[in-house]
């Protein structure tokens, strides 16, 4: 099935991951997930139910948004990721110890990794690639240094 694209889907979903802080907004989504479906657990396994039962499915629920927000507009990450961040230590209060320390855990992780990424970085290269660059250029440079020698 042709897509209209070159390359196909793959690439594309790479080029669109690479242009935003993507795991950082797909762990905060799925903080907020496990938060939400950890307060659906039956009553034997509930250790806290929340201060009025509100904020209990209020903060997970701006976890969710803000991963999703996140993933789509990047250009407001560093506002999504602080909100997330704070709303994801509210749910240790508010939400069964913060989805059981799980969803806890894994909102700050991506709030952080959001916060600390940079569009417009280039990618890093491999120390294998930095060395076999660097002896390329020392190759190259030992025959101009053995001319300038011998024209001196």
């Amino acid at each position: 099935m042709p897509d209209g694209s070159p390359g196909g889907f793959r690439p594309a979903f790479r080029r669109w991951r690479a242009g935003r802080p993507f795991w950082g907004g797909l762990l905060l989504a799925l903080g907020g997930a496990e938060v939400l479906l950890t307060l659906k657990a039956s009553l034997a396994v509930i250790m806290h139910v929340g201060m009025q039962g509100l904020a209990g499915y209020l903060l997970p629920t701006v976890m969710l948004l803000c991963g999703v927000l996140i993933l789509f507009s990047p250009a407001q990450r560093l506002f999504y990721s602080i909100i997330g961040v704070l709303v994801s230590l509210g749910t240790w209060v508010t939400s069964n110890l913060g989805g059981f320390f799980v969803g806890l855990l894994l909102g700050v992780v991506g709030s952080c990794l959001t916060f600390g990424w940079l569009p417009d970085q280039e990618p890093r290269v491999s120390r294998r690639k930095r060395r076999k660059e660097a002896r390329a250029a020392k190759a190259v440079a030992r025959p101009l240094e053995r001319e300038a020698s011998q024209t001196a």
